[in-house]
């Protein structure tokens, strides 16, 4: 059996730049903190730039409680053009004049795209329809039918509207907006569907990440500014967050004494109080060590990734 490495990692907040996949991302951060064990807590299109969330060794088993949490983006949307992919590295499928839409027509259109909202994702999206990825379905050129979901949009403002031509002389109006969503949410189907709902079509023309959970672009740094800390010889190295840090930052705190730490990292199930929100509780001991993530299970404290070793 492969021993887990006891290494304790820890989140690194990457500024994604356009054009690299979530993957480039991983596979940079492998050479810069020579570790394998990298992974990353929600996909940002290679289109897309902005706060990819970054675990190294131990704090992988964070990520996947990450990944749940809220985010936010600004973004450009174009009306009046169609895409095959909801965004502009797609093919044009339809053009529509879209000058003249008025401002309350768009803001209403918005408003109907907020709250818990049933959402059809992109079809060029990862989700897998009978064990294969819908875009890998769409490339092979299979007609694509994917149910829709429930997303929450707790907010889908937009700020400004600006009428251009677009290159194939389509008269459209490009939108800034900014969108606080629950994860799964994709902000090029909004965009689709936002434009569909004015009856002129529309698509996703820029995307930035802004935040996910509590880490914000404040945090994050550039693919070349963790480089340039790497390569420092008088520097502190790749700065890291350690995973004590990113779990109190991320998840309600629930500090135990002495003997309930030593109980629950043998596994039994401690009485838990109540507190408020759902999702993982993350565990201290008296010394302040990051113990674990738990859940409430009937009063019980089930674990649901330990970190201490």
């Amino acid at each position: 059996m492969k021993r887990e490495s006891n290494k304790p990692g820890g989140l690194v907040i990457v500024d994604k730049p356009a054009g690299f996949t979530s993957h480039d991302v991983v596979a940079k951060m492998r050479g810069m903190a020579r570790t394998r064990r990298v992974g990353h807590a929600g996909t940002l299109d290679p289109m897309a730039t902005g706060v990819l969330v970054l675990g190294l060794e131990r704090a992988t088993k964070l990520l996947g409680h990450l990944a749940l949490t809220e985010k936010e983006y600004v973004g450009t949307i174009r009306l009046g053009q169609t895409t095959v992919t909801d965004d502009a590295e797609g093919e044009i499928t339809a053009s529509k004049a879209a000058h003249g839409i008025a401002r309350e027509d768009i803001d209403a259109g918005a408003a109907r795209l907020s709250g818990a909202i049933m959402q059809v994702p992109s079809k060029v999206s990862a989700i897998k329809i009978n064990g294969k990825r819908s875009y890998s379905r769409v490339r092979d050129g299979e007609e694509v039918e994917i149910p829709a979901r429930p997303v929450t949009v707790s907010s889908f403002v937009v700020h400004s509207a600006h009428e251009a031509e677009a290159e194939d002389g389509t008269p459209v109006t490009d939108l800034l907006v900014s969108v606080e969503c629950s994860s799964g949410t994709y902000i090029r189907a909004l965009a689709r569907d936002l434009g569909a709902g004015l009856g002129v079509g529309g698509h996703l023309t820029a995307l930035r990440r802004t935040r996910v959970g509590p880490y914000k672009l404040d945090r994050a740094r550039t693919l070349e500014q963790l480089q340039a800390a790497v390569d420092d010889p008088e520097g502190e190295g790749l700065p890291i967050m350690p995973v004590g840090d990113a779990a109190a930052a991320a998840f309600t705190r629930w500090d135990v004494t002495e003997a309930q730490a030593r109980l629950l990292l043998n596994g039994a199930r401690i009485a838990m109080p109540r507190f408020e929100g759902d999702g993982p509780v993350a565990t201290f001991g008296p010394d302040g060590t990051f113990l674990a993530l738990v859940e409430n299970q009937g009063g019980k404290a089930k674990s649901l990734a330990v970190f201490a070793i």
